[in-house]
């Protein structure tokens, strides 16, 4: 979710006053444009900011367009050889292959059958769990489901302490089994305005042997969450009113200590925002925000910067692992890397 999105889902709330279970479709071809593999865009770079760089992708490595003619991609997630994603606006769910062939897997992912043109009430980030199942986040629905072999939903969860979530939007297995979300407010009309808010703030939640609790409280707009490899550290971007990365110590039982700002965006109103990340092998985060994805060393070092003709929202690790697979406003692009990345703890 960027802060342009925000200022549009603003807009639209002028109007409607901004930004259930549904059955779930069979696979069929998406309206999706599917382009050939490999086409490289020439509106992208791959900007060196430090040597480091180089251990990490190829110079001269190209950004390539694999589909096309989406509303706003988000929540990616690598399953059974082909890219699994999520339309937010479009409240779809799609799967991508390599060679650019599309498919929706669910229509009216987000739970609603119809949301206010232009919000953002479709479904979000989906990760496998352990038993080979599929934890998908629905802004429109404010919950995490259950998707089953046959793309069947069941609630999973729905509430903190009796209350609904804002909108679950990114999330993330921990390598010690747990299953960690954040929960902004992206998926309310009124954002934090909005009547239908039921909690007194925007968390991210860890949830362990069937029990759920708040891990932070305290960030105005979690947004995007990933791991070290060790499972040592954590990092959360939040989206504003200030853009940073931040990060924490991880102990035992998933206890949060030493939160620091890893990185700090400057103030653009019009700038877009930092959400999903990943991390790789190495430990470097790849982090969307201002000015597309950058390549952040964990001392905090920019590395370098992908830039795209179009907001970035998320990645995810593709193909043998060492492809990045980026969602974007409306198109799926993908780089090629030297090193892999750390892949998620649950796979299919």
């Amino acid at each position: 979710m960027t802060k342009s999105q925000s200022h549009f889902a603003k807009t639209i709330s002028a109007t409607l006053l901004i930004c259930s279970l549904t059955a779930c479709s069979k696979p069929h071809p998406a309206s999706a444009t599917n382009q050939p593999v490999s086409t490289v865009v020439p509106q992208t770079t791959v900007l060196r900011l430090d040597e480091g760089l180089d251990a990490v992708i190829e110079p001269g490595t190209q950004v390539e367009l694999v589909a096309s003619g989406f509303q706003f991609g988000e929540g990616p997630m690598w399953r059974e050889g082909k890219l699994w994603f999520s339309d937010l606006v479009g409240n779809k769910m799609f799967a991508v292959a390599p060679d650019g062939k599309t498919e929706l897997l669910i229509d009216h992912s987000g739970g609603l059958q119809n949301p206010p043109a232009g919000s953002f009430e479709g479904s979000n980030a989906m990760a496998t769990d352990r038993d080979g199942s599929v934890l998908m986040l629905q802004h429109g629905m404010r919950r995490v489901v259950r998707l089953d072999s046959h793309l069947a939903m069941r609630p999973f969860l729905e509430r903190f302490e009796g209350k609904r979530f804002n909108s679950p939007n990114d999330l993330v297995f921990s390598p010690d089994g747990a299953l960690w979300f954040t929960d902004p407010p992206f998926g309310l009309v009124k954002h934090d305005a909005d009547p239908a808010k039921e909690l007194s703030f925007n968390g991210v939640f860890r949830h362990s042997n069937g029990k759920l609790t708040a891990a932070i409280r305290n960030l105005p707009l979690p947004n995007g969450i990933a791991f070290s490899p060790d499972g040592k550290t954590l990092y959360v971007s939040n989206s504003g009113p200030k853009m940073f990365v931040m990060k924490y110590k991880v102990g035992s039982g998933g206890v949060l200590s030493d939160p620091t700002k890893l990185i700090e965006y400057p103030d653009d109103p019009k700038a877009d925002v930092p959400d999903g990340m990943k991390v790789d092998s190495a430990g470097n985060i790849w982090s969307s925000g201002p000015g597309g994805i950058r390549i952040i060393a964990p001392s905090g070092k920019i590395l370098g910067q992908i830039k795209l003709p179009e907001t970035a929202a998320n990645l995810a690790w593709g193909d043998d692992g060492k492809t990045a697979y980026i969602t974007a406003s409306s198109k799926i692009y993908r780089l090629r890397m030297r090193i892999g990345g750390n892949l998620p703890v649950y796979q299919r």
